[in-house]
Order: C-alpha cells, then sequence, then structure tokens
C-alpha cells in the first residue's frame, strides 16, 4: 500500500470521529441495558456473568484479575450471584485447595436471555430503520473498525507501509467489502 492524500486524516476529524464513536457505544450500551432484565443485579456481578459464560470457568484470582478488582471485591460480588444460584463453586481437578468458579444453568439462562433481548431489539432497529444500502455501508465500517481498531496484530490501527503526515493519522482507505472472519 503506498501513502496518498485520501489516506490521511486530520487530528481533528479523527477526534470528531473518536467521540461520536464512544458517545454511540455508550447510548447502545446504556439502551441494552435497559432492555434487559438485572433482577437487580449491579454491574459488577453482571459483567462476572457475562465473563464465565464467554470465557468458561475460572479461579477467583483469575476472575479477579480478568475484573479488575481486588480479589476481597470479587468474594463479596460472588457471594451473591453464588446466594442467587447463577454460579458453583466447584474444587479445581489440578489443586482440591483451589476453587472453580462456573455458571449454573440458570447463571447461563440469565446471561442468554440478557443477549437475546439485545440482539432481538438491534436486529429489528436495524431492519426497520435502514435502507439495505445504509445496512451495507454500517456493515463495511464496522469491519473496518474491527479490523483496524481491534485486530492484535495492528493495535495502533496504522497500516506498517504508511507514514503519517504532521498533524494527521494515517488509516486504512474503505474498501466496500466487510471482512469476513
Amino acid at each position: 500500500m503506498t501513502s496518498s492524500p485520501d489516506l490521511v486524516v486530520p487530528v481533528d476529524t479523527a477526534a470528531a470521529a473518536a467521540r461520536e464513536l464512544r458517545s454511540l457505544v455508550g447510548r447502545l450500551r446504556r439502551r441494552f441495558l435497559e432492555l434487559s432484565d438485572n433482577r437487580e443485579l449491579t454491574p459488577s456481578q453482571t459483567s462476572l456473568l457475562s465473563r464465565l459464560a464467554k470465557h468458561g470457568p475460572a479461579s477467583p484470582g483469575a476472575l479477579a484479575a480478568a475484573e479488575r478488582v481486588r480479589p476481597q471485591s470479587l468474594g463479596a460480588t460472588l457471594a451473591v450471584v453464588a446466594e442467587r444460584g447463577l454460579v458453583r463453586r466447584d474444587p479445581d481437578p489440578d489443586d482440591g485447595r483451589r476453587q472453580v468458579i462456573s455458571l449454573t444453568d440458570d447463571g447461563r439462562a440469565f446471561v442468554e436471555g440478557r443477549r437475546e433481548a439485545g440482539q432481538e431489539w438491534l436486529t429489528t432497529a436495524l431492519g426497520e430503520r435502514l435502507t439495505a444500502d445504509e445496512l451495507a455501508t454500517v456493515t463495511t465500517a464496522l469491519a473496518i473498525l474491527d479490523r483496524t481498531l481491534l485486530d492484535p496484530a495492528r493495535t495502533d490501527g496504522v497500516p506498517d507501509d504508511v507514514a503519517p503526515t504532521a498533524g494527521a493519522r494515517a488509516v486504512d482507505a474503505p474498501t466496500g467489502e466487510a471482512d469476513r472472519a
């Protein structure tokens, strides 16, 4: 890839796009939370359940590190979700002195119900409010964001062969096709 004028975005334009994206993600997150029945669980409790659903069973220490909380704080969180029957504590098969935390069937149903509510709302909203061309544009934009912002091989979001100019940041030009992983 060679550097060309359409691959350089002024910093103020990138900053405005970043503000808009952060705002949109925050509003979407709040909307998803509104749609789900949290059963009066706190955000830290629902985050813990979601982590277990996504990554599987883990030790309390690993969960505390992943959630970026002190082990004592995690202990209080675990006590509440265990009392409600959403997680269980089993002996670690490799070290009987340790515990492994996993979701119960009720815990898995709770997480899946939250996801389904958000998925149904978003599917309906996209289908009813966007034209086919707009939906294709959104899909392409999401693929570009995923590829450039979240690809672990390119954590800086800048192609290796494109050097930013003063006061600007290089970005990939849209290809018009969504990357399918």
